[in-house]
């Protein structure tokens, strides 16, 4: 690990938390229910067998959890709205006691309106979600607008769209393959929607949380490069260049529902930043006539590619490859290829998945994307803030408990909280900055 100091950024640069609703709240019994409610109840859909019935215990230990935030000195905290909870009686209510915790304790307080715990009543695919998610929106703004300032509209489309509709991993566990792209065509819609509730409310800084990583070809053959292009343009392409292009790549509006050249404009509606979500790159090659392994994720025989391990690298507890040059070469990358059309950048989640109180693996990655988001500010990126992923460890999705992102320890059969040395570390990172 590096002993050197970490390079000073810039005045004003935003740090800070990110969580999710359905990771940490628990509390399902006190909100409607969403479709991961719906996909952990079938059984073999968990790893654990685990669902986010208590998780965190967070809706009823909320103030507990900004005290950490607090004594850890962040500027902000990434958090979700679930919709389903506000759907329920009294749910905003919830927000609003967060809210004012966070302001109150002079941390602020950076909403998430929608990372994947749709009302189960909804289904993407159809294009009426995206206005009854505006709808929700403005009820939001209009009960939180007074003290939130910052906004994040969707997390991790591209997630959603694959893992929840093409391949069947997460909730709501459709395998469509292909047929899925109107899902990613009408959550964007949502995102441009969003936009236009936000603005309406009076929100002045707004943003949209998409994850991305470099794509590498994992030879220079011609069935191998095309592949990878294949891959970065589903994964990457897809979903930033309607945001910040107004445009698709390729091609793709083409196979898109609807006025798709009107709905564009919507989707193109500017933001004030672009959200980043950074873990690793992938190598990509031509597809191998079998199935192939990711992160514990199946890649299905029949997709024009395949993912392939990234050879001489640590792995994180979660199999994810640790490469921390290239978030500096994702961010480098996107400066290249959209250049003054690129919005300021925000690292809306990094983080990684080690197990152990004394986590120095989880210290040594995040000291390392740290000065990798350095070098990419001193290559003339524009970036803005950073967020870890995560304050807490907390329900992993489809791996249920069996993986911990937090920089506090969650006993889950106490809720005890224990702060990491990660949390230390970050903690001494923060001061040293300010």
């Amino acid at each position: 690990m590096a002993t050197n100091p970490i390079p000073q950024f810039p005045a004003g640069f935003l740090w800070g938390v990110s969580t999710s609703a359905h990771q940490i709240e628990g509390a399902v019994d006190e909100r409607e229910p969403s479709v991961w409610d719906a996909f952990t109840a079938e059984p073999g859909r968990v790893k654990d067998g685990s669902t986010a019935a208590v998780a965190c215990d967070h809706y009823h230990r909320y103030r507990e959890d900004v005290a950490l935030l607090a004594g850890l000195g962040v500027d902000a905290y990434r958090f979700s709205v679930s919709w389903p909870r506000v759907n329920s009686p009294g749910g905003l209510d919830f927000y609003d006691r967060l809210v004012d915790e966070l302001c109150a304790a002079g941390v602020r307080p950076v909403p998430t309106l929608f990372h994947w715990d749709l009302p189960v009543e909804l289904d993407w695919l159809e294009r009426d979600t995206a206005a009854r998610f505006a709808d929700y929106v403005s009820l939001v703004a209009e009960r939180l607008g007074d003290r939130v300032t910052k906004w994040i509209t969707l997390n991790e489309p591209a997630e959603h769209t694959l893992l929840g509709h093409a391949l069947g991993a997460h909730a709501p566990g459709k395998r469509l393959l292909f047929d899925a792209l109107p899902v990613a065509h009408h959550q964007l819609l949502a995102h441009g929607l969003a936009v236009r509730a936000l603005r309406a409310a009076g929100a002045r800084d707004i943003g949209i949380a998409n994850s991305h990583g470099p794509t590498w070809p994992a030879s220079r053959e011609q069935a191998d490069l095309e592949a990878a292009g294949f891959y970065d343009l589903l994964l990457n392409r897809l979903f930033a260049e309607p945001v910040i292009l107004g445009e698709y790549p390729d091609g793709l509006g083409e196979l898109m529902p609807g006025d798709v050249e009107s709905d564009l404009k919507v989707i193109a509606e500017p933001v004030d930043w672009y959200g980043i979500n950074y873990y690793a790159p992938t190598r990509v090659g031509a597809p191998q006539g079998a199935d192939s392994e990711f992160g514990g994720l199946t890649i299905p025989a029949e997709l024009p590619f395949s993912v392939q391990e990234i050879e001489g690298r640590p792995v994180t507890d979660f199999g994810w490859p640790v490469v921390p040059e290239g978030l500096t070469e994702l961010l480098t990358g996107f400066k290249d290829r959209y250049g003054e059309r690129l919005p300021p950048v925000v690292i809306t989640e990094n983080g990684c998945s080690y197990e152990g109180i004394d986590d120095q693996d989880r210290i040594a990655y995040l000291d390392g994307h740290v000065r990798a988001l350095h070098e990419a500010l001193e290559s003339g990126v524009d970036v803005r803030g950073y967020f870890v992923w995560s304050l807490l460890d907390n329900f992993e999705w489809a791996e249920g408990y069996a993986r911990r992102f937090g920089l506090v320890h969650v006993d889950y059969g106490t809720l005890e909280r224990t702060p990491k040395a990660s949390y230390g570390w970050f903690q001494e990172l923060l001061r040293a900055q300010r």
